[in-house]
C-alpha cells in the first residue's frame, strides 16, 4: 500500500455508544408499555429472567447477524490477500493478507463465541420463562432443564442452535481460507431452521405458510443486520484495492470500498425484499383486521414496518447517492464520498438496534390470534394441522390454493434472474434461445402450482393427490427446468472475479468440478437415486416424517426437485457436467427407470395394505374414494406420472443422437470434400490390387 491508501475515514466516536444506548432504551421503554417484560400474573419467572430473556436474545440475534455476514464477506466480498500469491509458492510466503479480511476474520470468531453463550443463556431463560421458576441452581430447575431441552420442542430448538453456533466457532478457528469461510456462512444459515419451526407464528392457522415466512425473515434479516454491521465495522480498512492478477487489469481498477459495496448492495437489495414480503406475509396470518393494529401486538408490528422502511430508503440512499461517488478509477474514493457514507452507515446502524429489540420484544407477545388449536378441532385440524378442504374435483385442482411462502420466493427469485442474465447477455450483441426461455418459465409455473394449489394442498388428506405433487415435482417440473438450460445461461452470464476473491460463477465452477458432483453426475448413481428415492420415501418412516413434519415436507420437495433435475440433466440436459453418458447408455437407464416405476407403480395398485394408515384412515374424511381406493388410485397415478415424461425424455435422446449422428457426418463430408478421404483412399487401393492379383492368374493360363 502507499502513503495514500493507509488514508482512512475512522469510525464517528458516538456511533456504537449511541447504538448500544437506543437498543437498550428502546428495551426499556416498549418493553414496560407493552407489557412484554411486566410481572406475570400466574407464574412469575422473577424480573432477572423478565429482562435478561428479551436482553439476551437480542444479543444472541446481532451475534448470529454479524457472525454470518463476517462469514459472507470473507468468502464472496472481500479480497484475502493484497496482492496474488505465486504459483508454485505457499500464499504465506508471497502475500500478506489483508487487513479487511483479517479484521473480518477476527470479527466472526468473537461473535461466534459470544452467539454460542447466548444460545446457551436462552435455553436457561426461556425454560425459566415456560416453568415460571426464577433460575437457580436447584436440582429441581436443573431436572426441569434437561427435560425441557430433551422433550420441548422450544428447548430442543435452542439445544440445536447452541450446537450450530459451537459448530461454526469451531470451523472459524481451524480454517481460514475462503472456502472455509463459506461453509461456516452455509451452516450459519441452518440456524434458520430451528427458530423457524418454533417461532410462535408456527402455530397459527397457516402453519406451512408461517413457518416460511418466518424463515425468510430471518434469512433477509442475516443478510442485510450481519451485512450493514460488519460494514460499519470493517469500514477504516476498506482502503486501496485487491491486487488484481495482471497489470492489464490493474488499469481498469476501482477503489476496494467501491467494490465491497457494489458487491454487498446486491445481497443488500435481495434481502431488503425478503425482509419486507416475508414481514407482510407474517403479519397477514397474525392480523385479522385493523382493530389488530391497536393492540401492543399490532403497535409493535407498526413500529417495526416503520423502522424498516427507514433502513430501506437510507439504503437506497447509498445506491443511488454514494455508491456512484466512489467510482474513481483510482486506488482512493473521495474523501467528501466516504464522509457522506458514514453519515448513512452511523444512522443506519442506530436505527437497526432499535429494529432488531423491537422484532425480540415482538416475538415475544402475544399475537392477536390464538396459536393453540382449538378444543373442538375436527380430526383433520388435529393430524395435518389444517381444516379439511373441500371434496376434490376438477376444477379445484386449479382454484384451491394454499400459498407456499419459500417456493413462491424461490420461483421468483429465479424469473428474475433468469431474465436478468438474459438481459447480460443481450446487452454484450449475444442471444438466448427463445425456447429455452419458454421452458424453463414453464417449469417455474408448473412449479408454483404445483406447490402451492391442489397438489400440495389436498397431498395432505389424498394418498393420490400426494403422488400428483411428488411426481410433477421429480418427474415434469425438472425437464422443462433442464431444457432452459440455467447453469449454461449463469456460466455464460456472471462475471468472472479479476481480484483472487470468488464470487458465484467461482463456486459454481468448484461445485460442478468436485468429487460430489462426478459421483452424484454419475448416470448410474444418477439413476440408482432417482429410482430408490421412490422405495426408501414410501416404505420407510421417511413418509410420515414429511408428512408429520413441516421440515420434512420442504425436505421432500426439494430432494425429489434436486433428484429429478440431477436425473433429467444427465439424461437430456446440455448444461455443462463432470458425466454424460453415451446415447445408448442413456436410453438403457430410462427403459430401466420405466420398468422400475411400473413395478412399484404395480405394487400399490394391487396393494391391499395401507400405507400410513394411521395418517390417512384418522383425517375424518367423509367424501372421495376410501383409503385403500385412494391408495391405489395413487399407484396408478405414479405409473401415468412416471411412464409419460420418461417416454419423452427417450424421445429427446432419439431426437438428439439423430442430430448428433447427422452434424457428426457433416462435418465428416466437409472433411472429405477438403482434404479426401484416406481410409476411402487406402481400401479402393487395396481393392484394385486384388483385383490385378486375381487378373494376373487368369492371363498367365490363357497364354499357356
Amino acid at each position: 500500500m502507499t502513503k495514500t491508501d493507509k488514508q482512512t475515514t475512522p469510525a464517528p466516536n458516538w456511533l456504537w455508544p449511541v447504538s448500544v444506548i437506543t437498543g437498550v432504551v428502546v428495551l426499556i421503554v416498549i418493553g414496560i408499555q407493552s407489557g412484554v417484560t411486566g410481572v406475570q400474573e400466574l407464574s412469575d419467572p422473577g424480573a432477572l429472567t423478565r429482562w435478561a430473556l428479551p436482553a439476551t436474545k437480542s444479543i444472541h440475534n446481532m451475534a448470529w447477524a454479524l457472525t454470518f455476514g463476517a462469514l459472507m464477506f470473507a468468502a464472496i466480498i472481500l479480497p484475502r490477500w493484497t496482492k496474488m500469491p505465486r504459483r508454485g509458492k505457499q500464499a504465506a510466503d508471497d502475500a500478506e493478507e489483508h487487513p479487511a479480511y483479517t479484521r473480518s476474520v477476527k470479527i466472526a470468531s468473537v461473535s461466534a463465541v459470544i452467539w454460542t453463550l447466548s444460545a446457551l443463556a436462552q435455553i436457561v431463560f426461556t425454560y425459566s420463562d415456560i416453568a415460571g421458576m426464577p433460575v437457580n441452581v436447584s436440582d429441581g430447575f436443573s431436572d426441569g432443564l434437561l427435560d425441557y431441552v430433551l422433550a420441548i420442542a422450544v428447548g430442543r430448538a435452542w439445544f440445536w442452535m447452541t450446537i450450530i453456533a459451537a459448530v461454526v466457532t469451531s470451523l472459524i478457528f481451524a480454517f481460514r481460507s475462503t472456502t472455509g469461510m463459506a461453509w461456516g456462512a452455509g451452516l450459519t444459515l441452518v440456524g434458520v431452521i430451528p427458530l423457524a419451526l418454533v417461532s410462535h407464528d408456527s402455530g397459527g392457522d397457516d402453519h406451512f405458510a408461517a413457518v416460511n415466512s418466518i424463515g425468510l425473515h430471518l434469512l433477509g434479516v442475516l443478510l442485510w443486520i450481519g451485512g450493514l454491521v460488519l460494514l460499519a465495522m470493517l469500514a477504516p480498512t476498506l482502503t486501496g484495492t485487491a491486487q488484481l492478477k495482471s497489470k492489464a487489469q490493474q488499469n481498469n481498477t476501482q477503489p476496494l470500498v467501491y467494490t465491497v459495496l457494489s458487491r454487498y448492495s446486491a445481497v443488500a437489495g435481495i434481502a431488503i425484499v425478503l425482509v419486507a414480503a416475508s414481514g407482510i406475509a407474517n403479519a397477514a396470518i397474525r392480523i385479522e383486521s385493523l382493530d389488530d393494529l391497536l393492540v401492543p401486538y399490532g403497535q409493535l408490528i407498526v413500529l417495526k414496518s416503520v423502522l424498516t422502511i427507514v433502513l430501506g430508503l437510507i439504503g437506497l440512499a447509498h445506491r443511488a447517492r454514494v455508491i456512484p461517488r466512489l467510482k474513481t478509477g483510482t486506488t482512493q474514493p473521495p474523501q467528501n464520498a466516504r464522509k457522506i457514507l458514514w453519515r448513512l452507515i452511523a444512522v443506519e446502524v442506530v436505527v437497526m438496534a432499535a429494529v432488531m429489540v423491537t422484532a425480540v420484544l415482538l416475538a415475544n407477545s402475544d399475537p392477536p390470534v390464538p396459536e393453540e388449536i382449538p378444543p373442538d378441532a375436527s380430526p383433520a385440524r388435529i393430524t395435518t394441522q389444517y381444516e379439511l378442504p373441500p371434496e376434490l374435483t376438477a376444477i379445484r385442482w386449479i382454484t384451491e390454493w394454499r400459498f407456499n411462502w419459500l417456493w413462491i420466493a424461490i420461483v421468483i427469485f429465479l424469473a428474475i434472474w433468469y431474465l436478468r442474465a438474459i438481459k447480460k447477455l443481450a446487452d454484450r450483441g449475444d442471444k438466448w434461445p427463445i425456447n429455452r426461455t419458454i421452458f424453463f418459465f414453464i417449469g417455474l409455473v408448473i412449479l408454483l402450482w404445483d406447490t402451492s394449489s391442489a397438489p400440495a394442498m389436498y397431498g395432505l388428506v389424498l394418498f393420490s393427490a400426494h403422488m400428483a405433487n411428488h411426481m410433477i415435482l421429480t418427474m415434469l417440473i425438472p425437464i422443462f427446468l433442464v431444457l432452459g438450460a440455467p447453469i449454461t445461461l449463469a456460466m455464460r452470464s456472471m462475471p468472472s472475479r479479476k481480484d483472487g476473491t470468488k464470487g458465484p460463477r467461482e463456486y459454481m465452477l468448484i461445485l460442478l468440478q468436485s468429487k460430489f458432483a462426478k459421483v452424484v453426475t454419475n448416470p448410474i448413481f444418477a439413476a440408482v437415486n432417482f429410482a430408490g428415492s421412490l422405495v426408501i420415501f414410501y416404505f420407510t418412516p421417511v413418509f410420515e416424517f414429511a408428512l408429520s413434519y413441516h421440515i420434512g415436507h420442504e425436505w421432500m420437495n426439494t430432494h425429489f426437485l434436486l433428484t429429478g433435475f440431477i436425473f433429467a440433466s444427465v439424461m437430456i440436459g446440455i448444461d455443462p457436467l463432470p458425466n454424460r453418458p453415451a446415447y445408448p447408455l442413456r436410453l438403457i437407464i430410462l427403459i430401466a427407470t420405466m420398468v422400475f416405476h411400473a413395478f412399484i407403480a404395480i405394487s400399490l395398485t394391487g396393494g391391499e395394505s395401507l400405507l400410513l394408515a394411521d395418517w390417512f384412515s384418522s383425517i375424518g374424511r367423509d367424501w372421495g374414494p376410501s383409503a385403500l381406493e385412494d391408495q391405489q388410485l395413487g399407484g396408478l397415478i405414479m405409473w401415468g406420472t412416471g411412464e409419460f415424461p420418461t417416454v419423452g425424455m427417450a424421445l429427446i435422446v432419439l431426437y438428439r443422437w439423430r442430430q448428433d449422428d447427422m452434424q457428426r457426418t457433416k462435418r465428416r463430408d466437409e472433411r472429405v470434400d477438403r482434404l479426401g478421404d484416406t481410409d476411402l483412399d487406402e481400401l479402393n487401393d487395396y481393392f484394385a490390387r486384388m483385383a490385378a492379383t486375381e487378373q494376373e492368374p487368369a492371363s498367365h493360363d490363357q497364354n499357356g
